[in-house]
């Protein structure tokens, strides 16, 4: 286990990124030494897709080259976050292991020419990344430049090929014990899918129509827990030689088939990568998700931002640029929510291969530019907020997420194509962004018991367990909304009989669902409130909760669509419909205000962010952003840690962070 914190060996905040001067000679990285210097960059990732340099045949390796690289960070002042080259597999080991290719459903085996091309599950895949691990440990483990090691890159791809049948079938025979469980989990006596020997199982490939939804959750659950026990095999075989931190990073919250929070257990330190999908304001919404949610999944600690895009906003089938200034507003975005610093993808913008495209600190048009004049900017910022280490950041309402939800809400014969689980997440945290609410994510069988809000926006697949926990949060005082079709099955996806959710969390709610009517595309339903519904609709019947807003028209005129229940010392809410934007911000404004939160600075405007960071020893800083094109005053004058200055206004598009204490 590491000895020391990554910002220990720093001194303060990490600012830098993935620096790959393979892709360079010597000129440019004399000019990189010089630039890194300006920029205030004091960490470097390297080696993420450097396998076929570092292992340029099967067991012989040149690292002489990594090491003259390694050597010059170092006495330039940078520490390294030295990465296993795993997620790019060379061609020579593609041409010798060719069953360690991926297969995809439809059972086409794909060919080398990107990265990502491997089987996790192929036994000479994680023997050669074992390998190389151990060989780039017991080199580099005490080198006073490594800072921190970075296993792999984005775990996730997917693979149905015989390596992973054969794997399934292992975890399925630990999880099932025997195929009699097996067949009653998936259910099937249903279409004669019973099984009679463990041969006869495979992953979930394409058939003819719908696909088994108990194999499909169970084959989600499956490469999970391989990606997470690849993970382990490499991070053990650097802690035998290394002393330093171990991680690997995260990514968007539908890019990886893993459950977050098993993998975050096993992070040193949790680091995560983050890629706006719109611009403006949503960019920054979208921002206080990825960065809430991974201090969430590290349990509040301090975390790290290991890459974003200097210029990089993804919108569909086209890259957009940034605004001027949202490299800053974006990077203390995430400090604010507890990152330890910033990094991004990547140094220098490459002139060659498949990201050539893909924005940096050092673009194309070189140092002379307003993105390179921009990440300078921000390191000078970064490295003025050094005194911010170590500090957290707490919140007293709770989005629950959790990755079995997420996969039951992806089988097969579903009644509404429209129950999206990362929307109803993303729409649940973006009220409470606009209402200036600082969030937490959390598991739904966490203890609860510390906030004052709980929102569960897609809990389709509701374990028993978490049911009860559910049921015991509102009993003991807690405020709970549940939208709508949420505790629908149990964790083998078998349906809740005699109503739903599921019964211990029915008798907190104060309703019973009778009938799911999903709405037809562009339908909207009226309630009687003046709000509307889309997409999903309920037969809902109260069994001892108040009805605050029922359905206006239809056969559903006159039924609750919005519920509340008093229940032991707390209060559940239960929504049975998607509410258009004003109705569900206006849901959300009645719940905080019900409950006593307050926004982290009362008096801001919208699109204003404010969050408080508190360290150990008493002190506490307010990280403000101001996402509006005009100036908004300040409630008082106070010092800026940015600019040394004290500031009455936040000018339009501009951020300070406060000492506090």
């Amino acid at each position: 286990m590491p000895t020391r914190s990554l910002t220990d060996r720093l001194d303060g905040l990490a600012f830098g990124g993935d620096y790959n001067p393979e892709q360079w000679d010597e000129p440019v990285w004399k000019e990189d030494d010089t630039l890194m210097r300006r920029a205030r960059v004091n960490l470097a990732t390297m080696g993420v897709f450097s396998w076929a340099l570092l292992e340029p045949d099967e067991g012989r390796y040149d690292f002489a080259w990594l090491d003259a690289h390694i050597d010059r960070l170092h006495a330039n002042g940078v520490a390294v976050d030295l990465a296993t080259p795993t997620a790019s597999p060379p061609p020579w080991f593609t041409l010798a292991h060719p069953d360690a290719l991926p297969v995809t459903p439809d059972s086409t085996r794909l060919t080398h020419g990107s990265r990502d091309t491997y089987c996790l599950a192929a036994p000479a895949y994680r023997s050669a990344a074992r390998r190389i691990a151990s060989a780039l440990a017991e080199r580099y483990g005490e080198h006073p430049a490594v800072a921190l090691w970075h296993v792999h890159n984005e775990y996730g791809t997917l693979c149905y090929c015989d390596h992973t049948a054969a794997a399934f079938r292992a975890w399925l025979r630990a999880r099932h014990g025997s195929l009699d469980a097996l067949n009653e989990a998936w259910g099937t006596v249903f279409w004669s899918q019973r099984y009679t020997s463990w041969e006869q199982l495979l992953p979930p490939r394409v058939t003819q129509w719908h696909k088994n939804p108990g194999q499909a959750l169970d084959f989600r659950r499956f490469w999970s827990d391989e990606i997470i026990a690849a993970y382990r095999e490499q991070r053990d075989a650097i802690r035998a030689h290394s002393d330093r931190p171990v991680t690997t990073n995260l990514m968007l919250p539908a890019y990886q088939n893993v459950d977050l929070w098993a993998l975050a257990r096993e992070l040193d330190v949790v680091t995560s990568d983050q890629y706006p999908s719109a611009p403006g304001p949503d960019a920054a919404a979208d921002v206080a998700f990825h960065a809430d949610r991974a201090r969430s999944l590290g349990g509040g600690r301090p975390w790290l931002l290991m890459e974003q895009g200097t210029n990089t906003v993804y919108d569909r089938d086209r890259v957009l640029a940034k605004e001027p200034g949202d490299v800053l507003r974006h990077t203390l975005g995430h400090i604010a929510r507890g990152s330890e610093g910033a990094l991004f993808f990547q140094w220098r913008q490459s002139r060659a291969g498949a990201e050539t495209w893909h924005s940096a600190m050092v673009p194309h048009a070189g140092p002379d530019s307003r993105i390179f004049r921009e990440v300078a900017h921000v390191g000078e910022a970064v490295a003025r907020l050094g005194e911010l280490a170590g500090s957290t950041v707490t919140a007293s309402v709770a989005v629950l997420h959790e990755a079995d939800a997420w996969w039951a809400l992806g089988v097969d014969g579903l009644p509404s194509a429209d129950l999206d689980y990362h929307a109803a997440l993303g729409r649940a945290h973006r009220a409470l962004w606009d209402a200036g609410v600082t969030v937490d994510f959390a598991h739904p069988e966490h203890d609860l018991s510390r906030f004052a809000l709980v929102i569960a926006p897609a809990l389709f697949l509701l374990s028993d367990g978490a049911a009860e926990n559910l049921r015991r949060y509102v009993a003991g005082g807690g405020t709970l909304l549940v939208q709508h079709a949420s505790g629908y099955v149990d964790d083998r996806m078998h349906a809740r009989l005699g109503g739903y959710p599921a019964a211990p969390l029915r008798e907190a709610l104060g309703v019973r669902v009778e009938e799911y009517r999903p709405l037809r595309r562009d339908e909207r339903i009226a309630l009687s409130d003046g709000s509307h519904g889309t997409v999903w609709s309920e037969s809902l019947r109260a069994e001892g909760a108040d009805t605050l807003a029922a359905y206006a028209e239809g056969m559903l005129a006159g039924a609750p669509a919005l519920t509340r229940h008093r229940f032991g010392t707390g209060t559940g809410w239960y929504l049975s419909t998607r509410l258009d934007d004003a109705g569900y911000a206006a849901l959300v404004a009645r719940l905080l205000d019900e409950t006593g939160v307050a926004p982290e600075a009362p008096g801001l405007p919208a699109q204003v962010e404010a969050v408080l960071r508190r360290a150990p020893d008493g002190r506490s800083w307010r990280v403000l952003i101001n996402h509006r094109p005009e100036p908004v005053p300040l409630p008082e004058p106070a010092r800026d840690v940015l600019t040394g200055i004290t500031l009455a206004e936040l000018p339009p598009g501009g951020c300070a962070v406060l000492r506090i204490t």
